[in-house]
């Protein structure tokens, strides 16, 4: 029997409906409570405000910490031979042999040799690397060559053999006569590179779907579960990764995730998360989007080295077997990458995680035809991923209803809720707090001689300045990770990419708090999304 893990369509349940309120009350309701203690009294508003701007500190010192040693994980593995490691797993006794007495300091060399170890012991228990497939589902709405053949193409230049990848072109149906043209092209093009070129289309209109990237998925995910079948390919030593149609993989990407999926006993338990980099493009958007696509980059970066708290986003590996059994991906949500962490540990009744592999994929920052284009398209893109503030419901619900006993444990699963909600209130209230809220005591009790009151605004500017470091840090690591500059840009690029932050008090509001503040409100009155606006890909010659 099929466990349900959908989101409900239609009229909700009076539970459903409060949490799906819940985020937004507590966002606005921190903001008017911030005018209500300091018209009561200035201290209890002041005292409200440092709470919260100290806090923020405290997260910024994390941030800073987490950011530099993120950034050496991620070359640290790129700098390791994931293919020659993957030929270690096929003779695990020999080369624990060759390798046990080694003194390498290389990322998790002790890590390997254990696995060679334990493989080497108990070599049933581990699936032969030369039996495992990856399937790689590009999923594309309307883009043209331009920008789906530089990311075939890094699917090409990995260093896991071709002839057991597939890769499957997955387009939509409403994307229309170009796109069938521009998927037939692709097939030409690459037609036995790989051990198979798929082209899916996906119809438009079938029932019970939101018009999203979810469907898509899962139609493709259907097709590939039955082609797997009819060439007698082992499911359970299958890999499915899905890339967005800019999506570009680092060389070593799917060696390291195929090395990860054998060494860990629980694999069909496990999603494998890349870094997620928006750089592909850096020079060529504009600042405002530069700025969200490198913080957002490091966003990854740092939740990598939290794997107790990462969830999936945007592209991410899992087994087709696990895939299959909880019928694919959500049909039903715009946000179907994070969603995708929840149903599938509703799915393994807690028993699931995401695994980080530190190896990136590069993605594209925000291009449109014009600036002002690229401003709206950018609010559009974050604005569906802070929708991301509905899985508040489908989780609480299932932590407060316990009529089925096989659901997450209680106590487990609790923590995961309240990060999931702090997180999305946090991400609509503080940026107003920090730029503005020190001049409200001040300004709701004119009466009052309260010396902290009137101090607030410079005890905040203090606050900010050690804040600041994070942001200090985080510039100077974002010039490591960029792309080489483009010979069509001059040397005085660098200093637009360095006078760029000080917009980050602007696109902090208006890219994290109004999106927030936008997609919370739609839940609160019922106004659900259910279009997954793509964001429209551009590519600057």
């Amino acid at each position: 029997m099929r466990k349900n893990l959908e989101i409900p369509q239609g009229k909700r349940t009076k539970l459903y409906r409060f949490f799906e309120i819940l985020p937004g009350v507590i966002s606005y309701g921190a903001i008017i409570l911030l005018f209500v203690l300091s018209w009561l009294d200035p201290v209890l508003g002041a005292i409200y405000l440092f709470i919260l701007i100290a806090s923020t500190l405290v997260k910024a010192i994390g941030v800073a910490y987490r950011t530099v040693q993120g950034y050496e994980v991620i070359k640290r593995a790129e700098r390791v031979d994931w293919r020659k490691r993957m030929e270690d797993l096929s003779d695990p006794h020999a080369a624990y042999e060759r390798l046990h007495n080694d003194n390498s300091k290389s990322y998790h060399f002790e890590e390997h040799v254990e696995n060679l170890k334990l493989m080497a012991a108990m070599p049933s228990e581990y699936p032969n690397p030369d039996k495992i497939y990856h399937v790689v589902v590009v999923a594309a709405y309307n883009e043209g060559i331009e920008v789906l053949e530089p990311s075939i193409d890094s699917i090409n230049k990995n260093t896991f053999p071709n002839d057991h990848t597939i890769v499957a072109l997955a387009y939509e149906a409403r994307g229309g006569e170009a796109m069938e043209n521009t998927a037939k092209e692709l097939h030409t093009k690459f037609k036995g590179v790989f051990k198979d070129f798929l082209l899916i289309k996906h119809p438009d209109g079938l029932p019970g779907e939101v018009v999203g990237k979810g469907p898509n998925l899962t139609y493709a995910g259907e097709f590939i579960a039955d082609y797997i079948d009819k060439k007698h390919i082992p499911a359970e030593n299958v890999i499915i990764t899905s890339l967005d149609s800019d999506n570009h993989m680092a060389p070593k990407y799917l060696d390291s995730v195929a090395y990860e999926f054998i060494v860990h006993p629980n694999r069909q338990r496990l999603s494998y998360q890349p870094v997620s980099l928006f750089t592909n493009n850096i020079w060529d958007a504009p600042a405002p989007t530069r700025v969200i696509a490198i913080s957002n980059s490091f966003f990854n970066v740092i939740s990598t080295m939290r794997p107790h708290v990462l969830r999936n986003f945007a592209s991410h590996s899992q087994p087709l077997q696990a895939l299959k059994a909880m019928h694919f991906w959500s049909k039903r949500t715009i946000v179907e990458d994070g969603h995708q962490y929840w149903r599938s540990l509703f799915f393994f009744e807690g028993d699931y995680s995401v695994l980080p592999i530190r190896i990136p994929i590069y993605q594209d920052a925000v291009i449109d035809e014009t600036f002002w284009k690229t401003v709206k398209a950018q609010f559009i893109q974050v604005r569906r991923w802070y929708y991301g503030a509905s899985d508040v419901a489908y989780v609480g619900t299932r932590l407060f209803v316990r009529k089925d006993k096989r659901l997450v444990p209680f106590w487990q699963l609790f923590p995961k809720f309240w990060r999931l909600l702090d997180g999305h209130v946090t991400l609509a209230i503080m940026a107003p707090l920090i730029t503005f809220g020190g001049w409200v005591p001040m300004i709701m009790n004119t009466s009052s001689h309260a010396i902290i009151a009137y101090n607030l605004p410079n005890i905040v500017s203090v606050v900010e300045t050690f804040a600041m470091i994070g942001l200090i840090i985080t510039v100077l690591i974002s010039f490591r990770i960029l792309p080489e500059r483009p010979a069509k840009y001059r040397k005085s690029r660098n200093a637009l990419m360095l006078l760029q932050w000080i917009l980050m008090p602007i696109t902090s509001i208006f890219y994290q708090s109004i999106a927030a503040y936008y997609a919370q409100t739609r839940l609160m009155l019922g106004k659900y999304m259910e279009k997954f606006d793509v964001t429209k890909k551009v590519v600057k010659k």
